[in-house]
């Protein structure tokens, strides 16, 4: 039997085994991530037109490469009329300045998600729906691979990471969303890149702990145990953070259940490595520097995102502190950064009062279990039209989840919430994290008008649901070899069953023409249509 150093005995102490196969945690991973990016990105163009909110962020796209800030349409030659619902493309004269005016728009979501798709944009230009539909599709493609490593990095398991990337590629609400010009899945890639930052962060820094500790003699550790440096991945994590608010507000709540994680897990470490005062050294040592990097990071790159609007000069608002004091500590601050702060109180304005009715409007309460899919785009095509060959046919996109994944995510979150408070797991304490980022605000606001399709930015977590409940069904790393016969099983005919499902559902999720009775095959409940 091979004798552990004290160093060694910590390290398996704070991180566990270590994983191996580290190759196949590339190759299964990547597999599904070329799987999936090549579904997303085949026909992305199609329907050759603007879908659900797409006729805000396209234009809005368009008008941050052209001008750096949103512009309203020209009255005349109107936007609308211009890229219209069925985007018949005219002429745009002078690169398309001609389709806006010279008015600021006030638009009430930060820049960095309308730059994203402008770039797209102006890589295929303004009359491309693959275009348009391109970064966000890229993203998405992306985070199939980031999923996997992050499923590797806390499962320690090829095979777990292989499967989280398979489930994601084929969920029916991220697919739809990487193939549509909207922002939730630009928020969803950057919150759940901190979130990977924060678990390298969560090795690299329990690895020096381990270190650190075992060079002191036992019994000698003094207060809440020694410093971990300035721990690099935290600022990352707090930047990508920015990002996501700098894409959307909501991007802002994951910075609250991350960073309270984050100091959990660093509390958890210092009592796990014997340290006395290791509240002490949780909070004090470790969790004032992480709100200091993590907030800090935040606030930088959220303010980065508006520098096209800092460049201007008639952006909405840009020269209101020229003009005016906003008072208070803000009347201190530089003319522009009151200007900003001005436009900043009317967006919040402008949420608290959103309460009109819409046809998609839902209730939080209802989206962990798919109850009522926003519709993106319908037409009914008729006998000759389109390429019907019936009497009346269905062209549809419609963001429902792959219900194998939602409805068993849905049970094993109780799972998730036995684990952390009494086994002490801390994957199902990260998680939780997730959902409280991106799932538990919306039940504080359900007098505004919400819909499902914010669903997406939690949806990591809710693949991760259904690893973890496959990780039980495996055991620790001593389960006998029965029991992880069963495992594989297990993730295998479920990965089976939901590339089943998302295949039935295909036809929904990319706008292709089918007879209408067809579609209603796949109108399961009435909540549906």
């Amino acid at each position: 039997m091979i004798r552990m150093s004290r160093v060694e005995q910590l390290r398996v102490k704070l991180l566990g085994t270590p994983p191996s196969q580290r190759l196949l945690g590339w190759l299964g991973p990547l597999f599904f991530t070329v799987v999936g990016g090549v579904l997303r990105f085949w026909d992305l163009g199609n329907p050759h037109q603007l879908v659900f909110d797409e006729t805000y962020y396209v234009k809005e796209g368009w008008s941050m490469i052209l001008f750096g800030y949103e512009r309203r349409n020209d009255p005349v030659l109107d936007a609308a009329k211009q890229i219209d619902q069925n985007f018949t493309i005219l002429p745009l004269p002078n690169e398309g300045r001609a389709v806006y005016g010279t008015e600021a728009d006030f638009v009430v979501h930060p820049p960095l998600g309308k730059w994203l798709i402008g770039w797209g944009e102006n890589l295929f230009g303004i009359d491309s729906s693959f275009g348009w539909r391109f970064s966000v599709c890229v993203l998405g493609t992306l985070s199939i691979l980031m999923i996997g490593r992050v499923a590797y990095r806390m499962f320690h398991s090829w095979y777990l990471a292989t499967l989280a990337s398979g489930l994601l590629a084929v969920e029916g609400h991220h697919f739809v969303h990487s193939r549509t010009g909207l922002l939730d899945l630009i928020v969803m890639f950057f919150a759940f890149a901190a979130f990977a930052a924060l678990l390298i962060d969560r090795d690299r820094s329990r690895a020096l702990l381990a270190r650190k500790v075992a060079a002191l003699p036992p019994g000698l550790i003094k207060g809440g145990g020694p410093r971990l440096g300035l721990r690099p991945w935290r600022w990352v994590a707090g930047l990508l953070l920015g990002l996501a608010a700098g894409t959307k507000w909501s991007g802002l709540y994951f910075l609250v259940a991350f960073g309270l994680m984050t100091v959990f897990w660093d509390m958890g470490a210092r009592r796990a490595a014997g340290i006395r005062n290791w509240w002490l050294g949780g909070v004090l040592t470790d969790g004032l520097y992480a709100a200091f990097a993590m907030v800090g990071g935040t606030f930088v790159a959220y303010l980065a995102t508006w520098t096209g609007w800092f460049r201007s000069t008639d952006g909405y608002l840009r020269t209101w502190g020229e003009t005016n004091n906003a008072g208070g500590l803000i009347g201190h601050l530089p003319a522009a950064l009151q200007s900003l702060w001005k436009y900043h109180t009317d967006i919040l304005d402008f949420h608290k009062n959103l309460s009109s009715d819409h046809p998609y409007k839902t209730n939080p309460w209802s989206w962990m279990v798919q109850g009522r899919p926003t519709s993106f785009f319908y037409e009914g095509p008729k006998l000759g039209e389109d390429g019907c060959t019936v009497t009346q046919c269905s062209k549809a996109i419609t963001s429902v989840g792959t219900v194998s994944i939602w409805w068993t995510a849905t049970l094993l979150v109780f799972v998730l919430v036995f684990m952390w408070a009494f086994r002490r797991d801390w994957r199902a304490g990260a998680i939780l994290a997730g959902y409280a980022g991106g799932y538990l605000p919306w039940f504080f606001i359900q007098d505004r008008t919400i819909y499902s399709f914010y669903t997406v930015a939690f949806v990591p977590f809710v693949v991760l649901t259904c690893v973890y409940g496959v990780a039980l069904v495996f055991g620790g790393p001593d389960a006998p070899a029965e029991r992880r016969r069963a495992g594989y099983l297990v993730g295998g005919a479920f990965l089976v069953l939901s590339i089943a499902i998302f295949a039935f559902f295909y036809p929904v999720y990319t706008a292709q023409v089918i007879p209408q009775d067809q579609w209603g095959w796949r109108m399961w409940f009435r909540s549906w249509v």
